[in-house]
C-alpha cells in the first residue's frame, strides 16, 4: 500500500486540493467579501453572500478532507511523524494547525451554530458583520499563506533555522 507512486499521487492530490481551497479563501477574502462591502445594497448582501459561499463551501469541504487524507498518508510514507517534534519543520505544525481550524469550522462550528449566529449579526448588523467576517478571513488567508510559503521550501530543504 505505502509505495513511491502512491506517495507521488498523494502529494499531487494534496497540492491540488490545497490550489482549490486555498485559492478560494483568497477569492473570497480578496475579491468576494470587499465587493459586498462596497457595491452591494446593504440588504440584498446577506443574501447574495449566503448563495455563493454556500457553493464554496462544498468545495472547501471535499479539499480540506482531500488534503488531510492524502496529508496524512505522505506523513505516515516519509514515517515523518517526528517532525512534529523539531522547530525546523515548523511549516508542518502550521499546515496542520491550519487545516484543523478550517475543518472545524467547516464541519463543526459552521453547521452547529455559526451559520445562523452570524445570519443573525448580519441581518442585525451588517457592516460589523462583514468587517468581523473580513476580518477573519484575512487571518486565515495570511496563516494559510505562511505556511504554504513554508511548505514549498522546507520541503525542498530549505531551513528557516
Amino acid at each position: 500500500m505505502l509505495n513511491l507512486d502512491n506517495y507521488v499521487f498523494a502529494r499531487s492530490l494534496h497540492i491540488l486540493a490545497i490550489v482549490f481551497w486555498i485559492g478560494g479563501v483568497a477569492f473570497v477574502t480578496t475579491v468576494l467579501i470587499p465587493a459586498l462591502k462596497s457595491t452591494v445594497d446593504p440588504k440584498n448582501r446577506l443574501a447574495l453572500f449566503e448563495q455563493l459561499e454556500s457553493k464554496f463551501s462544498f468545495q472547501a469541504k471535499i479539499t480540506t478532507v482531500l488534503t488531510g487524507l492524502s496529508g496524512f498518508y505522505m506523513v505516515m510514507f516519509v514515517e515523518g511523524w517526528d517532525r512534529y517534534l523539531t522547530l525546523q519543520y515548523w511549516w508542518m505544525h502550521l499546515m496542520t494547525l491550519v487545516w484543523l481550524i478550517f475543518t472545524i469550522v467547516l464541519f463543526v462550528l459552521e453547521p452547529l451554530f455559526l451559520h445562523q449566529w452570524f445570519h443573525a449579526r448580519a441581518t442585525e448588523n451588517g457592516e460589523a458583520a462583514f468587517n468581523a467576517l473580513h476580518t477573519m478571513h484575512i487571518i486565515l488567508l495570511t496563516l494559510s499563506i505562511i505556511a504554504i510559503t513554508g511548505a514549498v521550501a522546507g520541503s525542498h530543504g530549505y531551513s528557516f533555522f
